[in-house]
């Protein structure tokens, strides 16, 4: 509950559900999680730069569009951090008001907006990476005619739709409100008129990013698996396409685990017509928090050089990593080919015909008898 009653005439639209200053007492605690969750994630993000930095100098091109999407997802996580950090690190130190800093709610109506912009933008960043992929697995001819100036301006146009979506609420479309505790601003998650709408906008645009991802990448690993184990399986080399769906597939994994509960929570809530639970959306949108610092470690740890000094077994020289598992791939292979419809290969059916076929003895005949 507010401390002071607000002014009826006078208060601005972000402070007319909560008015600073509260009837709480922060923690030094708070400041303490706060700075260590925000000093994490971006040293995270700028060792994975560095990593991508490094990669695509000497990676070849038709990996380096991969790596674009990677570098701007990392920029968008270390910006995110950075930005909504530095405000409640500096509110858990100093303890402002909001109405005595910001009385026209600028301030107030920027942090909604990097929270929405910075929230949509790696969700949004991961269903173009798995719809780059999708085209790079299933049609590699088309796109290694796509110039890297295609990949960036991908990224730009994703930068662009966040942002246009986290203006809406300057436009009358929702609008940015004050939240408990007092450290932060966030569009206004009500079942009313056009906060209704931003805040199901909001949600589906999550979620069917989540849900394209899926689909793609369910695809995509479907069609590489064939590749690597069907009777293709020699044309070219695939490490790299697998590494590469590695990681994307943990990102989608993180993203989904991360923001779902979120974007669920806000939708069952504006849907209900129930009123807000403070309690469960901090407890959400510091689970989302977690996708910009898990993020970083993807790029960091699951990389082949990383992986052949984990495990050296690993042989990444041979024609797929498939090919250390030889059962495994047996097996995959005819789930493959019965679940797609494809036939058996010339060499499936030439192993096949080895197996059944005794070999000739090497065994010398005996000398004739005298």
């Amino acid at each position: 509950m507010n401390a002071s009653v607000p002014f009826a005439n006078n208060t601005p639209l972000c402070y007319s559900i909560n008015s600073p200053p509260f009837k709480y007492h922060p923690t030094i605690a708070s400041a303490y999680f706060s700075a260590i969750f925000a000093t994490l994630g971006i040293t995270s993000n700028l060792i994975a730069f560095v990593v991508l930095l490094k990669s695509f100098q000497r990676t070849h091109s038709r990996s380096r569009s991969f790596l674009i999407f990677l570098g701007g997802l990392v920029v968008t996580d270390t910006m995110g951090l950075l930005v909504t950090g530095s405000i409640v690190i500096s509110f858990h130190v100093t303890h402002f008001n909001w109405r005595l800093l910001d009385p026209s709610c600028h301030f107030c109506n920027f942090m909604g907006m990097s929270m929405v912009f910075y929230g949509l933008c790696p969700l949004m960043l991961g269903a173009a990476m798995a719809m780059e992929r999708f085209v790079g697995i299933n049609h590699p001819f088309a796109r290694s005619t796509m110039p890297k100036s295609r990949t960036v301006s991908m990224v730009l146009m994703v930068w662009l739709i966040a942002g246009c979506i986290a203006l809406l609420p300057l436009t009358g479309i929702g609008s940015y409100h004050m939240q408990m505790p007092g450290s932060w601003c966030f569009f206004n998650i009500s079942s009313e008129g056009n906060n209704l709408a931003f805040s199901l906008l909001f949600s589906l645009v999550g979620l069917m990013s989540i849900a394209v991802s899926f689909l793609l990448n369910t695809v995509s690993v479907v069609t590489l698996i064939k590749v690597c184990c069907g009777q293709d399986r020699t044309q070219r080399r695939r490490d790299h396409e697998i590494e590469m769906m590695v990681q994307l597939i943990l990102i989608m994994v993180i993203a989904s685990i991360c923001w779902c509960p979120l974007l669920v929570f806000i939708a069952q809530t504006v849907l209900s017509g129930g009123p807000l639970r403070i309690k469960y959306l901090l407890l959400w949108i510091r689970f989302a928090t977690w996708n910009q610092i898990l993020d970083p470690w993807v790029y960091i740890l699951f990389r082949r050089a990383v992986l052949k000094r984990i495990y050296p077994r690993l042989d990444w020289s041979r024609g797929s990593i498939m090919s250390l598992y030889p059962s495994f791939s047996d097996t995959v292979r005819r789930f493959t080919r019965s679940s797609l419809g494809s036939t058996p290969g010339p060499d499936e059916t030439g192993e096949a015909h080895e197996s059944n076929v005794t070999p000739p003895s090497t065994l010398k005949p005996p000398p004739p008898s005298p």
